[in-house]
């Protein structure tokens, strides 16, 4: 489902004129981004289950914990420039086109998947310092920071600093911010619009955006910033497989359910297929 919802998202944007803006293309990334995550993590959980080898190498554990975390900062990122399109697009429509051109909306996304796996750089540093675990068993359904984190039996007080400084000021709080910024600004230009159908449209247009913002944080906050007198393995895990399994089925649905573009993309490509 994920697999087929998405890239059918990435199709449509790619063959449909009526889809080339920059809302799309930001949409586009966010498809491509969730069908790399997901061959990052459920295809070996699948493939366990069928073979009944649940081994991994360290090679490929630490290869798989560096590129998911990047795909995870990649993703809050490309929120943030999408919600700074729907600020752009509300708030100074007469300059959209003019302010999110196509050499705007590409740098955006250079940058963003640059910075994020970048971001992940440091934290892969001090993991390969560890000297030693306290077992080979993960007790995860994939290689994931906390787990690894939690296994060792050296110090984690750089892994901490480190993932406290670069979740204040680069991954977490400043896209949670410039997010937040921006819808406080588009809520109040819609409720300065006069009319009701007015408002309804302004909001229409980046409902679907905000519905995936907070599912997503949710999920995070759940997995990641949870109180430690709560935060067990076992929960971790269960948070964790709806941030990798759910959050990818979800998206696609989201923004094609509630887009009439998207229907409308979708019915004519259908029907090109049956002529």
């Amino acid at each position: 489902m994920t697999v087929c919802g998405n890239m059918t998202l990435l199709l449509l944007v790619c063959l449909e004129p009526r889809l080339h803006t920059p809302m799309y293309f930001f949409l586009g990334n966010l498809s491509f981004l969730d069908v790399f995550c997901l061959t990052i993590t459920l295809h070996k959980i699948l493939l366990s289950y069928m073979s009944g080898d649940k081994t991994v190498s360290f090679t490929n554990c630490m290869s798989q914990m560096y590129i998911f975390s990047s795909l995870t900062c990649n993703e809050l990122l490309i929120l943030t420039a999408m919600s700074y399109d729907r600020y752009v697009a509300i708030c100074n429509p007469l300059h959209y086109h003019m302010i999110m051109n196509s050499r705007v909306c590409v740098l955006l996304c250079v940058f963003c998947w640059v910075l994020g796996f970048m971001e992940v750089i440091p934290h892969m540093l001090a993991i390969s310092r560890f000297s030693c675990y306290k077992s080979n068993v993960i007790n995860h359904y994939f290689c994931d920071i906390l787990p690894i984190m939690k296994l060792s039996c050296s110090d984690t007080t750089l892994l901490r600093l480190i993932i406290f400084i670069e979740g204040l000021f680069l991954v977490s709080f400043t896209p949670f911010l410039l997010t937040f910024i921006s819808y406080v600004f588009i809520i109040y230009t819609i409720l300065r619009i006069r009319s009701s159908s007015g408002r309804r449209k302004a909001f229409y247009t980046c409902s679907s955006h905000l519905t995936v913002v907070n599912i997503l944080y949710i999920s995070l906050v759940c997995q990641y910033l949870r109180p430690s007198s709560t935060d067990t393995l076992d929960s971790n895990k269960l948070f964790s497989l709806f941030n990798t399994a759910a959050v990818p089925v979800l998206n696609p649905f989201i923004y094609s359910l509630k887009n009439k573009d998207v229907k409308m993309a979708a019915r004519k490509q259908l029907m090109s297929l049956m002529i």
